[in-house]
């Protein structure tokens, strides 16, 4: 068995997640064939933490797991794995197991579980939906991906703007289903447009007599169908709201996005600069050996190329490195410094973009910002490196060159990490995923050329 499990302190009691002595036990209980045991150890977790143990176990594991456990494995679980396991696993599971699991969930979590399956395992879990589910769905995975079509729920608690609390209330009694998670009831007009909303908190704290127009909410806005999902969670962190109505062309409404799914678009957005900032795509510790090294392999071919290039401005400085063997002791720390302030500028410049905290209004403000910041962190290690140089090689003015190679790096750094996403953005590139290779080259070519080009000029 595998012993990749989940551990946490065994000293924490407010610990949620599961301790490494019960997922050894379920792991022997699989072993054991025990599937009483797996219920039994299972019953205490959320579904997040049962997903995170099939995610973290290898996949002989899982799939004598899923064998198993088969009834076990719910909706909830199905949604909180990672996609590449959750392909695995919906592979594993009998087609009823897998009706069974899907039944209960709303239209926007079955959206969410099968919009990239591909599409036999697509076809499998709509089979096992009700006719009039399998219609809300089909019609969701027809708008464009990561849109909010794709991301809201159709099940909505709305009424028409005439209506009192007591209308409200005795609507809401008399349902017999209603969605798992809202949190506002949305007034329509008759063209089902919708026009206001009230939270529950309003509507079960007022007076029956009380109309529903009079406890409107103010921030009340709608979002379009085809809207992207990177704008609709933008609007939710931006105006501080818990669900917003989605309409269609016409601004008719045909679903809702709730604070849950706009916050998970946010994580993911969030998460996935960080990776592509550091070159390796979107994947998972799930994922399969050849699926990493796919993900990895072009943006270190990226690497291996602007290091050659760097390399190649090196080469020109051949005979001035030969003399002075010093130089070659040095002038990587002059390109790591750089790279380094590169990147510190390129990470926040990629997250500004992102929240649309950094626009044509402000980026030559923050333009200045960074090469002031460069230009005297780039005098401060101008003098610490200029010392360096005096001491360790007994040559002031080896430690001259040094220190002014290390302020116009240090500046050009500053430049490169703003203007380079900046301008990527405006091409319609990805800044998170091709900013790094560039701002790292730049660095490197600036500060080899003038490291060397100054040693060349005034050590010769």
């Amino acid at each position: 068995m595998s012993d990749d499990i989940l551990e946490i302190d065994e000293h924490d009691e407010n610990a949620y997640r599961m301790d490494k002595d019960t997922a050894a036990a379920l792991l022997d209980a699989v072993e054991a064939g025990d599937s009483a045991l797996l219920d039994e150890l299972f019953e205490p977790y959320h579904a997040a933490d049962i997903a995170d143990f099939i995610e973290q176990i290898d996949s002989s594991d899982r799939k004598a797991l899923i064998a198993l456990w088969s009834g076990g494995i719910d909706g909830e679980i199905l949604s909180e794995l990672a996609e590449s396991v959750r392909e695995e696993v919906i592979d594993y599971l009998a087609p009823e197991a897998l009706a069974d699991a899907v039944r209960d969930m709303d239209s926007d979590d079955v959206v969410d579980l099968v919009e990239f399956l591909d599409k036999p395992e697509q076809d499998a879990i709509l089979n096992a939906l009700g006719d009039a589910d399998r219609v809300a769905v089909e019609k969701a995975l027809s708008y464009p991906e990561y849109s909010a079509g794709r991301l809201m729920q159709r099940e909505v608690v709305m009424g028409p703007e005439h209506w009192t609390v007591g209308d409200a209330i005795d609507f809401l009694r008399s349902q017999e289903e209603l969605p798992d998670e809202f949190y506002h009831m949305i007034l329509v007009d008759a063209r089902l447009k919708p026009v206001g909303q009230v939270t529950l908190g309003k509507l079960l704290g007022s007076a029956r007599a009380t109309k529903l127009t009079d406890l409107k909410e103010e921030s009340f806005r709608t979002i379009r169908v085809t809207q992207p999902e990177g704008d609709v969670a933008y609007a939710f962190n931006q105006y501080h709201l818990i669900s917003a109505p989605v309409v269609d062309e016409d601004d008719r409404l045909v679903g809702v996005i709730t604070i849950d799914d706009a916050m998970i678009v946010l994580d993911e957005e969030a998460e996935e600069d960080i990776l592509r900032l550091a070159g390796v795509g979107e994947g998972t510790l799930s994922d399969r050996v050849m699926e990493t090294t796919k993900q990895r392999l072009p943006w270190l071919a990226v690497n291996l190329v602007t290091a050659i290039f760097a390399s190649l401005v090196i080469s020109q400085f051949e005979a001035t490195i030969a003399q002075f063997v010093a130089l070659a002791v040095l002038m990587p720390i002059v390109a790591s410094m750089g790279g380094n302030a590169g990147t510190q500028t390129l990470t926040v410049a990629v997250r500004a973009i992102a929240t649309r905290n950094l626009t044509s209004s402000n980026v030559w403000r923050v333009v200045r910002r960074e090469v002031m910041v460069g230009l005297i962190n780039g005098i401060i290690f101008a003098v610490i490196m200029g010392l360096v140089g005096v001491v360790w090689f007994s040559s002031p003015m080896l430690g001259l060159v040094i220190a002014v190679a290390m302020v116009i790096n240090l500046v050009i750094a500053g430049l490169a990490g703003i203007l380079v996403p900046v301008t990527l953005e405006k091409v319609g590139v990805d800044p998170a995923l091709a900013s790094g290779a560039f701002v790292t080259t730049v660095t490197d070519v600036v500060g080899f050329f003038a490291f060397l080009g100054l040693a060349a000029m005034v050590l010769l």
